[in-house]
């Protein structure tokens, strides 16, 4: 069986890895996260969630024999009147992303790539979600809650933001961050196994 490392530290995507039984090892990549001048935002996302692959690939050739090795690696980013949304730096920052958001449709795209030292594919998923009005004052509360802190956009869907989204198209998972119909098939093309567990099974 196949080696499996995240290369990300991100809770959500390790979460969303178990729900499918997944066997994994978490190896965090910070690289260089700035978009390019005239980059495109799928281009961006996409080269993030290689360039996340590739680091983590070297660090383990540099470590020991990574030939049995399969790296997992995903970015996520929020994109409004085509501007990449990344993380929110302070309050204000957090503020005036999630007033862009406000009483209108955003797109959330999600890369995954998988790579071993001989072999690397990667798939994009692209979710439209749209969102009610959000005043300043409950968008400076829901700051202060401190579930935007290190979201892209500023806002977790799976938290108290789900309460903003009148309408998803597309993945839920994937703007969790790991979408996991296009992950699956991925896993599927490695032969990596995939199981309900426990805590997943219906009863």
């Amino acid at each position: 069986m196949k080696s499996i490392i995240l290369a990300s530290a991100s809770a959500r995507r390790q979460e969303l890895l178990n729900q499918i039984g997944v066997r994994f090892t978490v190896l965090s990549q910070g690289i260089d996260e700035s978009i390019r001048s005239g980059e495109l935002a799928h281009d961006y996302v996409m080269r993030m969630a290689k360039e996340k692959a590739d680091s983590a690939l070297r660090a383990l050739t540099v470590s020991k024999d990574s030939s049995d090795t399969l790296v997992l690696a995903a970015d996520t980013s929020v994109v409004c009147d085509e501007e990449v949304f990344g993380k929110p730096t302070d309050e204000a920052d957090a503020v005036d992303m999630l007033r862009r958001l406000s009483g209108r449709e955003h797109r959330v795209l999600s890369a995954v790539t998988l790579a071993m030292q001989d072999k690397q594919r990667s798939v994009l998923s692209e979710s439209r979600v749209s969102f009610r009005e959000i005043s300043v004052k409950e968008a400076q509360q829901y700051f202060r809650s401190g579930e935007p802190t290190g979201k892209a956009g500023a806002y977790a869907i799976q938290g108290y933001a789900a309460v903003f989204v009148e309408q998803l198209i597309g993945s839920y998972s994937g703007v969790m961050g790991l979408p996991l119909f296009e992950t699956a098939q991925l896993l599927a093309e490695f032969a990596v196994p995939m199981q309900l567990t426990n805590s997943a099974a219906m009863k």
